[in-house]
């Protein structure tokens, strides 16, 4: 990704709205690999299935299919279908952390 020093500057906001009305950003974004870290407590608690904290209520549009599909996973597998979604985020976010 391009630092903030390379990006487009402007010198009053109307412009700044009126370009990225108009203007393409995505020229100015690269799409390259990052590299994440983690603290190595947190990245232990992660691989032990430790919690310190409750868990958390958030709110996410779905499409209703997909839920309805995703409840019908869920009642195959016989478990409830919120536990399934956070089963399957804790996967990804394990795999995408390369843990």
């Amino acid at each position: 990704m391009k630092s903030r020093n390379n990006l487009k500057k402007f010198e009053k906001p109307n412009r700044d709205a009126a370009f990225y009305d108009h203007g393409n950003i995505l020229k100015e974004i690269e799409d390259e690999p990052i590299e994440l870290s983690l603290e190595d407590t947190l990245r232990e608690n992660i691989i032990q299935g430790k919690r310190k904290y409750q868990l958390k209520n958030i709110t996410i549009k779905l499409d209703p299919l997909h839920v309805q599909a995703i409840k019908k996973i869920a009642t195959m597998k016989s478990v409830p279908y919120q536990t399934l979604i956070r089963s399957w985020l804790a996967k990804e976010i394990k795999k995408e952390l390369q843990i």
